[in-house]
């Protein structure tokens, strides 16, 4: 029986349409995402976001099949990951959805497992992702009695087994299509500023993973006419990072994109419906001709072999 255990976590995403407002509601109650002081205005913020966001978020997700994606996808990662690391329990805890912490830690203290490696799949580290993620592990395995060993990988965007993935995914999504030809924008998920005013490192780590994304794709012969960067998913009237993928897309003469998703590594509602479907709507209207999203790494063969060396470390 397996002594060490494996988990990833993500922030998760409804299994079913009933699932919206809890995954909502959770998320908005994280003090890591609404950083406001008071634990009583924070539930109200939430509960006001919840409240008016729903309906709008089950009809997205209703788009998807009726849920997201990324649980879906994580699953057969963790079966893949099992079959290639036989002495190691793999498994995953979501933030926001099931499978919560609890049950996750519940399992692996009735197997006796006395050492945890967490891996957040989040390339970049942020006070919003990884911290909130890794937090609620260690505090729900310290309520529950868990005193085994917990050592977290906190951030891999460095790492080049997993950049080169990212260069077949952008293989992949180019296809026939001259890059020459192409605008290339990485996007990513965008935080307020506040937050990375507050020193969240996670603006300035997706600003290198850039730039050697850059330097790997010179290297594999992939020139594009020009490499973006942007940010996507901003919510609420208060100041985010810049520029957003709207703004960018408004501004390319060029009617030829390719948009990578640098900030996930597991296919969600944020690449599948806002990317793949609302900003394919944005690109239509301003009249591009060619509009290409690539997928993340999810289960490939090349990510079991970059969490399997990551781990090793």
């Amino acid at each position: 029986m397996a002594q060490k255990a494996l988990v990833l976590l993500n922030m998760g995403g409804p299994n079913n349409l009933d699932e919206v407002k809890l995954f909502l509601s959770n998320m908005f109650n994280d003090s890591n995402i609404i950083t406001v002081k008071s634990s009583l205005l924070r539930r109200f913020i939430a509960f006001m976001i919840t409240t008016s966001r729903t309906k709008t978020a089950q009809a997205n997700y209703a788009k998807l099949g009726g849920k997201s994606p990324l649980v879906g996808y994580t699953g057969k990662l963790v079966e893949k990951l099992q079959h290639a690391l036989p002495s190691l329990n793999v498994t995953f805890a979501m933030r926001y959805t099931p499978p919560f912490c609890e049950s996750v830690i519940s399992e692996l203290q009735a197997k006796g497992i006395r050492e945890v490696i967490l891996l957040p799949l989040y390339p970049h580290y942020s006070t919003t992702t990884t911290k909130s993620s890794v937090e609620n592990f260690t505090d729900v395995a310290k309520a529950l009695g868990y005193d085994g060993t917990i050592r977290v990988i906190d951030h891999f965007y460095k790492d080049e087994t997993y950049n080169r993935l990212l260069v077949k995914r952008i293989q992949e999504a180019l296809g026939e299509n001259d890059p020459s030809k192409m605008e290339l924008i990485f996007s990513a998920h965008s935080l307020p500023q506040k937050i990375v005013a507050n020193g969240d490192p996670y603006e300035r780590e997706i600003t290198l993973h850039v730039k050697l994304m850059e330097q790997l794709l010179n290297a594999s012969n992939l020139h594009f006419k020009a490499i973006h960067l942007a940010y996507q998913s901003k919510l609420g009237p208060v100041k985010w990072l810049e520029p957003s993928l709207e703004e960018k897309l408004t501004s390319l003469e060029n009617k030829n994109v390719l948009i990578v998703p640098i900030s996930f590594t597991i296919d969600n509602s944020e690449t599948e419906f806002e990317l793949s479907m609302e900003y394919a709507e944005v690109a239509h209207r301003l009249g591009f001709e060619r509009y290409i999203v690539a997928k993340c790494p999810n289960d490939d063969e090349a990510f079991v072999e970059c969490i399997t060396r990551l781990i090793a470390y």
